[in-house]
């Protein structure tokens, strides 16, 4: 059976509809570049470590649920080497994706009236039902221990921000807050949570997630009910043992069963190391807008293996620990999506699904959904459409041609399916992501953006300005109606 029929079965198994039929083709993506010149080039704070200026990386994307033509977005701007950026941008458009503003997100010192940290990451947006935006990160210093979960919010689609917040700080190296994400609820308005890990006990170098005796890294959340204005102390939503952590938290809600919500997450079991079989793809539950939360319930292993150059070994940097949910919101039928090696024997990764349509009681078995090419696939994007189509978006390296050691050809692909997943549309590529920053690897961010405007998916992705050292990457939109 080949691995696209068994996707159709196993998804089948947990009650998605499905047709053995062929279904049309997608029409070729618009696409928009995005990001222009940085507006922090001049900012010397945040060494040492090289700092890529102009290069971006790691973008997220939210779309007006009241206004599809609105849309905003937000990327790391001037990536260092050694973690974060010099701080974030948010871009935002009022035609649909056709043109775009820039405007600083005041998360670091770069910023004009930016948070007091010289350094900021992992940028995420999402949009209320009353249009309000709220963006955050992580905020930090290179050169103290000082780190924190900073968030901001817009009313005018992205082009001003304000309500700056420190959501949660430290400023000892026992604890180190990674990988926030923020989302807004969709049935009320200005409410929105926010969701991060705290490292505690991470040694001197928080941030290479070394194990202690003492180490643990559990889910926190913080919410809004005044638009942002006010933040609820953080408590821990997704418990962690002493050697265990949670990392790339993220919210998805119910809006068939208001009140409910999911917090997925990669959980680390001891020893914690990505290498072993001890990762899992895991939730908790709220029953209650999040005032209570279930014990964590697991998806299912995570198996990824990392991405490396076929030719060359260099190393890659990918979301290899980022699993990705998406919720129907019709249905509520609930998707993951993350890299695992398992369909190649652990040789490389490809993209898993796994699907559940109880709420989270059983899950379908991990099915391959990313086209075989016999080479990685990476870094996989989802988002669901209101009539049930599933989308995803991908990068791989199935033009890479063997005995190639000086470039890294990589190509960024869209797939979707409402009745058995359909063949790749190819979005961009290939372009060479040697030419990336260089961040633990070539780096064009552990996440990438796809959100739904209506009948179209809206991807929000990075790529690379092949050999060009001065301006490496851009962030780029591109339009895709299955």
């Amino acid at each position: 059976m080949d691995h696209q029929r068994s996707l159709k079965y196993a998804l089948a198994g947990a009650g998605v509809a499905v047709l053995t039929t062929a279904a049309a083709a997608v029409a070729a993506p618009t696409i928009t570049l995005v990001s222009g010149p940085s507006p922090y080039a001049a900012c010397t704070v945040g060494g040492p470590g090289t700092n890529y200026v102009n290069a971006e990386v790691e973008p997220s994307v939210a779309v007006d649920p009241a206004n599809p033509r609105t849309i905003i977005g937000a990327w790391q701007q001037d990536r260092w080497s050694n973690g974060a950026a010099h701080g974030l941008v948010a871009g935002s458009s009022r035609n649909g994706g056709a043109s775009w503003t820039e405007t600083p997100l005041p998360f670091s010192l770069c910023a004009p009236g930016g948070a007091p940290y010289e350094r900021a990451s992992d940028p995420w947006v999402s949009i209320g039902p009353d249009g309000t935006a709220y963006a955050n990160a992580i905020s930090f210093d290179e050169s103290t221990p000082r780190n924190a979960v900073t968030a901001a919010t817009s009313t005018d689609g992205g082009l001003t921000w304000g309500h700056l917040a420190t959501i949660q700080s430290y400023d000892t190296n026992q604890f180190f807050t990674d990988k926030n994400s923020i989302t807004a609820d969709p049935l009320r308005p200005g409410v929105a949570y926010s969701v991060w890990d705290t490292l505690t006990d991470p040694m001197t170098n928080p941030r290479a997630n070394l194990v202690t005796a003492a180490f643990t890294g559990p889910g926190y959340l913080s919410m809004t009910t005044d638009g942002g204005q006010h933040w609820s102390t953080p408590r821990i939503i997704f418990p962690t043992k002493t050697r265990q952590q949670t990392i790339a938290n993220q919210i998805v809600v119910d809006r068939t069963h208001p009140g409910t919500l999911y917090d997925f997450a990669a959980w680390f079991q001891s020893p914690n190391s990505v290498t072993q079989s001890n990762v899992q793809v895991a939730f908790v539950k709220s029953l209650d807008g999040g005032q209570t939360w279930s014990a964590p319930s697991v998806v299912a292993q995570l198996q990824a293996v990392g991405v490396t150059d076929p030719n060359t070994g260099a190393p890659v940097r990918t979301g290899d620990i980022i699993p990705e949910p998406a919720i129907d919101p019709s249905t509520a039928t609930l998707y993951v999506a993350w890299q695992d090696g398992r369909f190649s024997g652990g040789a490389f990764d490809t993209v898993a699904l796994s699907a559940s349509t109880d709420g989270g009681a059983t899950w379908s078995q991990p099915r391959e959904v990313s086209t075989r090419t016999g080479r990685p696939a990476f870094t996989p994007s989802i988002a669901v459409r209101a009539d049930g189509t599933v989308a995803l978006t991908y990068y791989d390296f199935r033009n890479l041609a063997s005995g190639n050691t000086t470039t890294l050809p990589t190509d960024y692909w869209f797939k979707s399916s409402k009745d058995g997943f359909l063949s790749d549309t190819h979005i961009e590529g290939s372009f060479d992501l040697m030419t990336a920053p260089v961040a633990r690897g070539f780096f064009v961010g552990d996440y990438e953006g796809l959100s739904v405007a209506g009948s179209t998916f809206r991807a929000f992705y990075v790529s690379t300005n092949s050999g060009n050292l001065t301006n490496r990457t851009d962030v780029r939109t591109a339009s895709i109606t299955p």
